[in-house]
């Protein structure tokens, strides 16, 4: 069964809502562990809008799982990393206007910078993920510098309106999956999934983990992190 790694940022995203201390989203990784998660991802951006530094620390010594720090492919964060030392980094693009993350890195076209700071993890002891889009090139690109996973960009995929452009997307990502594979590279997918258009990216047997978070939170709300985990665990079965 692949694994399942849940992503908190939203439930700091409410909390930085009031400026006050709830929801925690240290009580929420625990809860969600417990409910058996995998791991806990958050995604430290540059404007602090959610995770906060202290979240991360304190997440370092709580996660009893794996924690996946995504960030910026940027001097700070790689500093903040190699002090913190998560399980795994992954690297996504960042925009601040942005409301999420809205599209893979382009690992081909900024080749030798990204892998300086692949290397730089690495010696860190620190593997290395990359968020791309189901791109055939940008694999070979992970590929090249050295990328011990890439994380599959499901986002179209999620997004899609009619049941063709859905083909069409769940195409490149089997493509983009199985050339990882080959590579030597793990695959792990995620962005906008949820209990509906998950269940067919399962039948992609390459992906060994699926990182999910908005619509966990917000099945959480209805039916609380423990059932909103625990089903989408099932679903991954």
């Amino acid at each position: 069964m692949a694994r399942l790694g849940v992503n908190v940022d939203h439930v700091a995203t409410l909390r930085q809502a009031r400026g006050g201390t709830d929801p925690d989203p240290l009580a929420a990784a625990v809860l969600v562990e417990l409910a058996g998660a995998d791991g806990i991802v958050v995604h430290l951006r540059e404007d602090r809008r959610h995770i906060q530094d202290r979240d991360l620390r304190l997440l370092r010594e709580l996660t009893r799982t794996k924690l996946d720090l995504e960030m910026a492919a940027d001097g700070e964060m790689v500093k903040i990393a190699l002090n913190i030392r998560p399980d795994l980094v992954t690297l996504v693009p960042e925009k601040r206007q942005e409301l999420t993350t809205e599209g893979g890195l382009d690992v081909a076209g900024q080749r030798d910078r990204i892998h300086g700071i692949v290397t730089l993890l690495h010696n860190g002891g620190i593997p290395v993920s990359v968020f791309i889009e189901p791109d055939l090139n940008q694999v070979k690109a992970a590929h090249k510098i050295s990328a011990d996973f890439v994380e599959l960009h499901t986002g179209r995929y999620a997004n899609a309106t009619r049941s063709k452009e859905a083909d069409t997307e769940f195409e490149a990502i089997t493509q983009a999956a199985r050339l990882s594979y080959k590579l030597g590279i793990g695959v792990n997918a995620g962005h906008g999934l949820n209990y509906r258009n998950v269940k067919r990216l399962t039948h992609i047997p390459e992906i060994v983990e699926y990182n999910i978070g908005h619509s966990i939170i917000a099945r959480s709300v209805l039916v609380g992190l423990d059932q909103a985990v625990k089903e989408m665990k099932a679903l991954l079965s």
